[in-house]
């Protein structure tokens, strides 16, 4: 049976020797000017001496480059993709189709991931974008473990499915907090997620908080709940889905880190022995319940929701 691959979202490079000592085997990094979403922001030269980390370490580095790019960014795409590929990135991440367009002019050797966030809800679209290029298809967090079976069972490109970590639920382009408090008069400043001072939306009708930012690529709205499926890996690994993403933004160093100790050793019982993974995943998921922020409540996303035809 193969083993998934474990991705996790480091906040910097020194971070990132804590999260391949607690398994981890992939990493997803990036800029924000290229990049949306990122748990750390990392210039030229950290994406140089992460990727070196990562190798020497056995372990694999892709840069995200998943941003919607206007016009005034698409000609700096070939040169940034020239610039990874010197570097010997394991992959892009990409969304935007220019970002294809550039790669098949300036780098036709780099592997490229597909990753829109939302529209990859099928085999059939999976490898439309396999067939222009692409290796791997990231599904959409919308659509539930049938779904995923389904996808794999016909796909032909790698399968990546996130089973932990908050999902965005909303983005525009537009900086529509400071937009808004502008036109209330007010003077605030816009944190950038980096700096570490989280805003939050508080629906008390609902009862949920949740997070939001602004940075170069707009405003983005998360969802009130950290998606968490540890005690839920068997269907999927036994579907041969090839990996399992853990998105740590806006969490703490220490939290991506005990969660992917947690991820990998239920990975390795769910491959290993059944039996025992049956066995202590309950504990696994309680172990994650603990370190869980007060607002932040776990829950299973969209793995179990029924499709609405």
């Amino acid at each position: 049976m193969k083993k998934p691959e474990l991705l996790v979202t480091p906040i910097d490079v020194a971070h990132m020797k804590e999260l391949i000592d607690a398994g981890a085997d992939a990493f997803i990094i990036g800029e924000e000017r290229y990049g949306l979403r990122l748990a750390g922001e990392f210039n030229r030269d950290e994406i140089k001496e992460a990727i070196e980390l990562a190798h020497v370490n056995g372990k694999k580095v892709y840069v995200a480059m998943n941003a919607l790019f206007h016009n005034e960014k698409v000609d700096e795409l070939g040169e940034y993709l020239t610039f990874l590929a010197s570097v010997n990135a394991d992959a892009v991440m990409f969304g935007d189709p220019a970002v294809l367009m550039a790669a098949k002019e300036s780098t036709p050797n780099l592997t490229l991931h597909w990753s829109t966030e939302t529209t990859g809800t099928n085999y059939y679209t999976c490898n439309y974008w396999g067939r222009k290029g692409a290796k791997r298809a990231v599904l959409a967090r919308e659509i539930n473990m049938e779904s995923i079976v389904e996808t794999k069972e016909n796909a032909e490109v790698e399968i990546e499915v996130q089973v932990h970590g908050m999902v965005c639920m909303f983005q525009s382009k537009r900086s529509l907090l400071g937009n808004y408090f502008e036109y209330q008069g007010k003077a605030m400043e816009i944190e950038n997620r980096k700096l570490g001072k989280n805003m939050i939306l508080h629906d008390k009708e609902r009862g949920n908080k949740y997070p939001i930012f602004e940075d170069e690529n707009g405003t983005h709205i998360m969802s009130p709940n950290d998606m968490c499926i540890i005690d839920e890996l068997g269907e999927m690994i036994d579907a041969g889905v090839d990996s399992f993403k853990i998105d740590g933004i806006l969490q703490t160093r220490e939290y991506i880190v005990d969660v992917t100790r947690s991820y990998r050793q239920a990975i390795d019982l769910c491959v290993d022995d059944r039996d025992q993974y049956e066995d202590v995943k309950e504990d696994l998921l309680q172990q994650i319940e603990e370190k869980q922020q007060p607002h932040r409540p776990l829950d299973t996303g969209f793995f179990f929701k029924e499709t609405v035809y």
